[in-house]
């Protein structure tokens, strides 16, 4: 990565980050220096090694890198799920490392939306009750108003009253969206939202994503493997052994491909 791709992704020399620098440079989520081992010894595995990315307000960054170049790692870092071993991941300017549990868990909850491939749907509920199960586990009432809207915003109005077992895929997909939405987090992550969709369903969902971004300024940033999927992203960071190796500005599903095959031969 060039120096000014460093500039444009929002990072900083290790070590200097500070809140009121995310804030400055209008950083959605920044990670300074972070490594991440697990295990001790000579059977440690370094996942992450000093990673520092910015990821800008009201953008869509897709995260690539062959298997085990720490994409997944970087996500639930960057989204408050685990604590990395060092370095500083800030959300909003705020530097998670000093949060004791309590505090971070209501700082995902008012901030972090999550998005998983296996949709993590409850089965018992019906789609609205999915949707609103986030207010009622932060002690709120939900408005019945608000959860419809967020139904309809993922264009599943329709469906509020069927349970997943009774939504194809992709609508459970777009439930899980719409639930990660309901609490208008700040930023919104996605670990490889459309890995169990077919090609249809794929689209509406990466279309639903971009569309977030455009008409309401929500910051997404998703892991994923597909490049197609990438190619609506506004930037594509690639990882390789856990260490940043290059990004892409947007780019066609080609353009990306051929991009992730150059890097996995390296690899």
């Amino acid at each position: 990565m060039t120096p000014t791709d460093m500039t444009q992704a929002g990072t900083t020399q290790a070590g200097t980050t500070q809140a009121g620098t995310a804030k400055a440079t209008g950083q959605a989520v920044l990670l300074d220096a972070v490594r991440v081992v697990y295990g001790t010894g000579p059977g440690a595995v370094t996942a992450l090694d000093g990673v520092t990315l910015g990821f800008g307000q009201g953008t869509f960054t897709a995260v690539m890198g062959p298997s085990g170049s720490g994409k997944s790692t970087l996500l639930h870092c960057a989204a408050g799920l685990d604590r990395p071993t060092s370095g500083t991941v800030l959300i909003g300017g705020t530097d998670l490392g000093p949060l004791n549990e309590k505090a971070l868990t209501l700082l995902r909850r008012e901030r972090v939306g999550f998005v998983f491939q296996e949709y993590n749907l409850i089965d018992a509920l019906t789609a609205e009750e999915n949707v609103a199960l986030p207010l009622r586990l932060a002690g709120r009432r939900p408005d019945p108003a608000e959860v419809r809207d967020a139904l309809a915003e993922v264009g599943l109005a329709h469906r509020a009253g069927h349970r997943p077992a009774e939504l194809s895929g992709g609508e459970r997909q777009r439930v899980a969206i719409a639930r990660s939405l309901i609490s208008r987090p700040a930023v919104l992550f996605a670990d490889e939202p459309t890995g169990a969709l077919d090609s249809v369903a794929s689209r509406a969902v990466m279309e639903l994503l971009r569309g977030l971004v455009d008409t309401r300024g929500q910051t997404v940033v998703m892991v994923t493997h597909d490049p197609a999927a990438a190619a609506y992203a506004d930037r594509v960071v690639l990882l390789a052994d856990g260490r940043p190796a290059g990004e892409l500005g947007r780019s066609t599903a080609a353009e990306i491909a051929s991009r992730m095959a150059l890097l996995e031969e390296r690899c």
